[in-house]
């Protein structure tokens, strides 16, 4: 009697495992070792020595000494904290819904045919590539208290000059004014993207509904970039919070504010506050005590964020 193979019995996987670190896995992991060093070090070893230093003495001159929760007890009692966590929150509720808007307007107005579209765009990126010191210039000439064309203007109706960045109650939304003029490119591109990517079909159908342009924006472009939205508010959230280099270039060193943070610290944030506190007073285990508060409510923000995206956030 012949003896028939059972073809469901399994068969040996003749198939090698291919190894992790093979000879491709080898040089994948030599091509990317740059960065893995880069970040290792001067990401998590940095921030590891920062959380060290937070709960220390430290003058960068002395070996840090270990103190506990002293530095934090320090920070929640100092008045200086909540005047510069205030302007900070101040600074973002002005700037991330009015770039946010801003950006989305000049995405939508770019994404039409028009003649020199090009020459637009690239007008409107160009202040994202400059550096803070030549916006600072070109600001100086609008703002400046003696000669700024924005007095000129003020002038000529009879109304006295502004002190636009020393004022406690200017300084603020002026600089809000030119971080978006600095920046609102940078997030029109992300938007042009988001809208380019909505297909035409889409409108064509609201057409045939009888649809108007106001409703095809609110009803199908809205919806269809809701996703490229939370992304630019989260990234103006996390710019917001970290804005340092803008203020400290036009208010923490210029000759009319006078000293870091600007007149009776009416532009001292977050940042600005750090940095006083590790390099002008070289306190750094208090500096690096603000830098870990300030990324923790950087983190309780952007889970509010991820939370709340799932009641208008639509990625079908």
């Amino acid at each position: 009697m012949l003896e028939i193979p059972n073809k469901l019995q399994a068969q040996p996987d003749v198939k090698k495992k291919r190894k992790w670190l093979d000879s491709e896995g080898r040089w994948g992991l030599l091509l990317v070792s740059p960065y893995l060093i880069h970040f290792l070090v001067f990401v998590v070893g940095t921030s590891l020595a920062s959380l060290y230093f937070s709960f220390s003495d430290y003058d960068i001159l002395n070996p840090p000494k270990w103190t506990g929760l002293d530095n934090y007890e320090k920070l929640f009692a100092d008045p200086l904290f909540y005047q510069a966590l205030w302007n900070t929150v101040y600074f973002t509720l002005l700037y991330v819904p009015a770039k946010t808007f801003l950006a989305l307007l000049l995405a939508v107005a770019l994404n039409q045919k028009l003649k020199g579209l090009k020459l637009f765009r690239m007008a409107h990126f160009l202040p994202v590539i400059s550096s803070w010191t030549v916006i600072a210039y070109v600001a100086d000439a609008v703002f400046n208290q003696r000669i700024g064309f924005a007095n000129a203007i003020l002038a000529h109706f009879g109304i006295a000059p502004q002190s636009w960045l020393i004022d406690e109650v200017w300084v603020i939304p002026v600089l809000v004014l030119i971080a978006i003029w600095k920046s609102v490119g940078y997030m029109m591109i992300i938007f042009l993207a988001g809208l380019q990517g909505i297909s035409n079909d889409m409108y064509e159908a609201a057409s045939i509904d009888g649809a108007n342009a106001w409703q095809k924006f609110w009803r199908v472009t809205v919806p269809m970039i809701s996703g490229t939205t939370f992304l630019v508010i989260i990234l103006n959230t996390i710019y917001s919070f970290q804005n340092f280099e803008q203020i400290f270039v036009m208010t923490g060193g210029s000759t009319e504010a006078g000293s870091t943070g600007g007149a009776n610290n009416a532009s001292l944030v977050l940042m600005l506050l750090m940095f006083r506190q590790g390099f002008s007073f070289y306190k750094m285990g208090y500096a690096s005590a603000i830098a870990w508060v300030l990324f923790l409510i950087l983190l309780a923000i952007t889970l509010v964020q991820f939370k709340l995206q799932k009641k208008w956030v639509h990625y079908d």
